[in-house]
């Protein structure tokens, strides 16, 4: 199924510039992955602490699409600049899931939103990338099957914070689309279980 994700190597080819200068100025891939948590981070807790507030939620694409370039530019500065080592890998993973968390689970705190379903959807976002993970544990390569990948998780809770953000109240239209980000969510987990199982190998 289609994904935000196939655009990505369009995406790396425009920040490749950006990552050369940064290779070039000696800075890490993990210190751009901990960069892009950091931000997430603050960011979440913004929206945390003032969750009936505009800008925090009219803004946050914008936090979302810096953070989906330092997630790439990290991965760049790994495979082509030699950074690569097993502690990236680990912060990378990580990074995403407490990232994610961060980002989304303070929809539960807007008034008139689903709360459980919010929580339900990160949950399923977080499985689905443990799911991914499992195929370079038995020998294959990482899974980013669609059809709610990390990018069209970012671009699904970006959407619902502007409309949220310009005026338009939560209600039932929150819960349906809440209730599609999960019904996405879980059938990323099935296609991500798929695919390890039919490419990885027995341990």
């Amino acid at each position: 199924m289609p994904s935000i994700y196939d655009l990505k190597p369009r995406f790396q080819a425009l920040l490749r510039p950006a990552c050369a200068w940064l290779a070039r100025a000696g800075v890490s891939a993990n210190a751009v992955t901990l960069a892009a948590l950091l931000l997430s981070l603050a960011h979440g807790t913004w929206l945390a602490l003032l969750p009936q507030s505009r800008w925090p939620l009219l803004l946050l694409p914008i936090t979302l699409t810096f953070r989906m370039a330092l997630n790439a530019i990290d991965g760049m500065l790994a495979r082509e600049h030699g950074m690569a080592s097993p502690l990236g890998a680990v912060l990378n993973e990580l990074s995403d899931v407490i990232a994610d968390a961060a980002l989304y689970l303070p929809f539960a705190l807007i008034a008139g939103v689903n709360a459980p379903l919010v929580v339900l959807v990160v949950v399923a976002g977080i499985t689905a990338e443990m799911a991914g993970a499992l195929g370079a544990m038995l020998g294959g390569a990482r899974a980013y099957d669609g059809p709610l990948g990390k990018s069209d998780r970012a671009f699904g809770f970006g959407l619902l914070a502007v409309l949220i953000g310009a005026g338009l109240a939560p209600g039932t239209w929150t819960t349906a689309y809440l209730a599609a980000l999960l019904a996405l969510s879980a059938l990323t987990v099935i296609k991500r279980a798929r695919s390890v199982i039919a490419h990885g190998r027995a341990p």
